[in-house]
């Protein structure tokens, strides 16, 4: 064996044990979802016993994960770089392992429209967090104040608009591929100035 096999050799049964306890089961739970026994799966976790192919897959499967998630080793891009987008304010990150998911960052100034007219709906999900002020979500007919360190999470069906309070507020969002270009269509028109992204 070569160090780099050593080296992936130990990552994987440390991720197995990672996994295990991030579960909160014990080797005898693991054991038995995985249809090993229990001190078959000590052994692989110490180090003791050599991996098989076909144990390891047995034993994503149990942990909800994939064999390629277990092996993984790249790190190369771990550091990325946002678009910058000043005209709106925002900063923009795509999630490497989800390319339909993006991290937006963004300034708002302006209150969210009160029309419904003005408000957006479309396909998806959005999370977000307030980083600095107050913000105000419209959901529908509802208005819900966010000040900092306050998280909201909602379907995009709902029509929805996002804005400052009374004073500029930075929020950071989390968008799926549907979500984003609901707004990326809206951002087109120029109607939904209010939209994080």
């Amino acid at each position: 064996m070569t160090q780099e096999d050593d080296d992936l050799d130990s990552l994987v049964r440390k991720r197995l044990r990672a996994l295990r306890v991030a579960q909160g089961w014990s080797l005898e739970e693991l054991a038995s979802r995985a249809h090993l026994s229990q001190s078959s799966l000590s052994r692989i976790e110490n180090g003791q016993r050599r991996l098989a192919l076909d144990q390891l897959v047995t034993l994503a499967r149990a942990l909800d994960t994939t064999l390629d998630q277990l092996v993984e080793t790249a790190t190369d891009d771990v550091v990325t770089s946002p678009t910058i987008d000043s005209a709106h304010g925002r900063m923009r990150w795509t999630v490497k392992a989800d390319p339909g998911m993006s991290v937006v960052r963004q300034r708002l100034t302006d209150p969210p429209p009160e029309n419904p007219a003005r408000m957006r709906a479309h396909p998806g999900r959005e999370w977000l967090v307030v980083l600095s002020g107050t913000a105000v979500l419209m959901l529908g007919h509802r208005r819900y104040r966010l000040e900092a360190n306050h998280a909201a999470e909602f379907p995009t069906m709902l029509p929805h608009a996002i804005g400052a309070e009374t004073g500029p507020c930075e929020i950071l969002g989390i968008f799926d591929r549907d979500a984003r270009r609901g707004h990326q269509r809206d951002d087109g028109d120029g109607s939904a100035q209010n939209a994080p992204e």
